[in-house]
């Protein structure tokens, strides 16, 4: 497996800024990842981020975020899974749709691999501490983290923001039937106008590896401190998710945010200047998680 620095970015936030390609083991398509670590020396402990459906890292406040953490003396790594429909010369833009068809959980889950893989192998090169890689998911990737979490020692805590506590309720839909007969469906994009087709891979793959993919089997599992934070007004993905996730992991903590949506109340583009308050807090209360170390 071969990985590549492409450019090195200065700009107006603290820390050093990185833009890297990691090859993937399995498929031919690049994870591009944005890696800030902060200016301070010795080794940072470092989050890993996974974007949700439809996302990709650069995504409203995302580069917000990764800034903020890196001024607490932690790294921040983002990445674009593979298949999200982006490529490294559009990163924020649906521009391999064709891509984006024949995306699926397993490949999330090998892309994530992939970057906890590069962290390890590259942790003297940009002073990363892996005794502390820290996985945060939103939405899907929230899910995506918890499993991969319960499978890889090498993660000590995991945070999800607006986490799906469930993947197979997502395909039971109307039109379900219509999608396995045709073979693809198209999954609106309200904000970019896009009509996003999916194979029917995507449900195939989940039905051969649904043990793996069962995220409360997962979340049982954990044994390592899981953080669960959610909106009470999220209407994408109901709160009750939140409350199932926390049920399920042993000792888990539980943080429902008054007021805020799925995304916390950001959009893209995010060109507020400060980062609003739903946003704050949530970033405070993960810090606190972070740093706590009488967890489990």
């Amino acid at each position: 497996m071969q990985f590549v620095c492409v450019k090195v970015i200065k700009n107006k936030y603290m820390g050093n800024h990185y833009e890297i390609i990691i090859s993937s083991s399995s498929h031919q398509l690049p994870i591009l990842a944005s890696l800030i670590t902060p200016e301070t020396a010795g080794k940072a402990p470092v989050i890993i981020f996974s974007h949700g459906f439809k996302g990709f890292k650069d995504w409203g406040h995302f580069p917000q975020v990764a800034a903020w953490f890196a001024a607490q003396g932690m790294a921040f790594l983002r990445f674009n899974f593979s298949h999200n429909g982006t490529s490294p010369e559009h990163p924020a833009d649906f521009v391999k749709l064709e891509h984006f068809a024949l995306n699926n959980f397993s490949i999330e889950l090998q892309d994530l691999h992939d970057t906890i893989d590069w962290v390890e192998q590259h942790a003297e090169q940009y002073q990363l501490d892996v005794q502390n890689i820290f996985l945060i998911g939103h939405s899907r990737g929230g899910g995506i983290s918890i499993i991969k979490a319960a499978e890889d020692a090498r993660v000590k805590k995991v945070i999800t923001w607006a986490s799906v506590a469930d993947f197979e309720s997502r395909f039971m839909v109307d039109g379900f039937l219509e999608w396995k007969k045709n073979g693809i469906t198209y999954i609106p994009n309200a904000r970019t106008n896009q009509q996003m087709p999916l194979h029917y891979q995507f449900y195939e793959d989940f039905d051969q590896n649904r043990e793996r993919l069962y995220i409360r089997k997962a979340a049982k599992k954990l044994d390592k401190p899981l953080l669960v934070i959610h909106g009470t007004a999220d209407d994408t993905v109901s709160v009750n998710e939140a409350n199932a996730l926390h049920q399920w992991a042993k000792g888990s903590r539980l943080c429902l945010l008054q007021d805020a949506d799925h995304t916390f109340n950001a959009v893209h583009p995010y060109q507020e200047v400060e980062l609003n308050k739903h946003i704050i807090k949530k970033l405070q209360v993960c810090l606190s998680f972070l740093n706590d170390d009488d967890q489990h």
